[in-house]
């Protein structure tokens, strides 16, 4: 496994790092005692990061993760929950309901502390009552100790941009925005540079369109890239390979990329998972797959507020 910095936090995170949302049988219905093995595997192999959220299952994927964590030293892993996001329409970025939240996320993940705290998905945020509210949070929530380090996470790459102009940030969290059909992420690497902030990337298979399997009736992504996702994947599995290989290894070769997420409730995939991050990758393949793309590159879809999302292109 390699490592790499995240930002100015001096924190050395591996390449690859272990989403929890699959705990919260977000894809299909999990075992708990599956899950625990799976997370257990991760950290073996040398995986250190490890990233839940309140609202993954409906707390489901925290308290799960909570008994897994419960019986590894504390020191072996870096570990980041989200606050603000409740529910698929349930969000408060109030100062008292952040500050509450991270003290229900202790309680169920066993801890004293979290490593790094998200605002969860903060283009639902009216931004100035945020800034009030949730910004203020963070910092006594650093000064009480119960958060190390904290930032910002959602899917228009503008919250970033408008967080960084009125505050300063540990780290963000980024997802679907550095895989093989968008790497707009890269947009925004420079101010995050510029600023020491972390980037942790999420979601390298863009939340299962990288498959041959259908993609989950929840998502949001438009009907041409879901098809042209698909496509791809069925090219990789004519040639014998799997697209969801090809995807980890593109988001953990770029070293601007600190570390990548990826989840699963399943200890064989997670081993297989670190494993690809030492092959080499197929670039003839890789060409080919980035061809099929090339008519939905970089293109998104809405989440949020309007004023977030002037910038996304559908």
């Amino acid at each position: 496994m390699k490592y790499r910095k995240l930002g100015k936090t001096g924190l050395d995170v591996s390449v690859l790092s272990f989403g929890a949302s699959s705990l919260g049988s977000l894809f299909r219905e999990t075992n708990e005692e599956e899950s625990i093995r799976t997370v257990h595997t991760a950290v073996d192999l040398g995986i250190n990061l490890i990233d839940v959220s309140p609202y993954y299952g409906l707390t489901k994927a925290e308290t799960v993760l909570g008994k897994a964590i419960a019986q590894i030293d504390r020191d072996r892993f870096i570990l980041t929950t989200k606050a603000g996001r409740y529910g698929d329409a349930e969000f408060d970025f109030s100062k008292e309901r952040i500050i509450r939240s991270v003290d229900e996320s202790l309680k169920r993940l066993y801890t004293e502390y979290i490593d790094i705290l998200y605002l969860h998905d903060i283009e639902f945020m009216d931004f100035d009552e945020g800034a009030e509210g949730a910004f203020l949070a963070l910092d006594a929530l650093k000064q009480s100790g119960k958060i190390r380090f904290f930032g910002v996470s959602g899917l228009p790459l503008s919250v970033f941009e408008k967080s960084l102009a009125v505050k300063e940030f540990d780290s963000v969290l980024s997802y679907c925005h550095y895989a093989l059909n968008d790497t707009s992420l890269l947009d925004v690497v420079p101010l995050l540079e510029q600023h020491g902030v972390g980037l942790v990337n999420a979601s390298p298979l863009s939340m299962g369109l990288l498959s041959t399997r259908p993609a989950a009736a929840w998502h949001p992504a438009p009907a041409d890239i879901q098809r042209l996702c698909k496509e791809a994947a069925e090219h990789c599995a004519s040639k014998g390979a799997d697209i969801a290989k090809l995807a980890v290894q593109y988001a953990t070769a770029n070293e601007r990329i600190p570390t990548t997420l990826v989840s699963t409730a399943s200890p064989e995939n997670i081993r297989k998972n670190i494993a690809w991050t030492d092959e080499l990758m197929d670039n003839e393949l890789l060409q080919e797959v980035l061809d099929i793309l090339e008519p939905i590159r970089n293109k998104s879809w809405i989440s949020g507020r309007p004023e977030y999302n002037e910038k996304t292109y559908v």
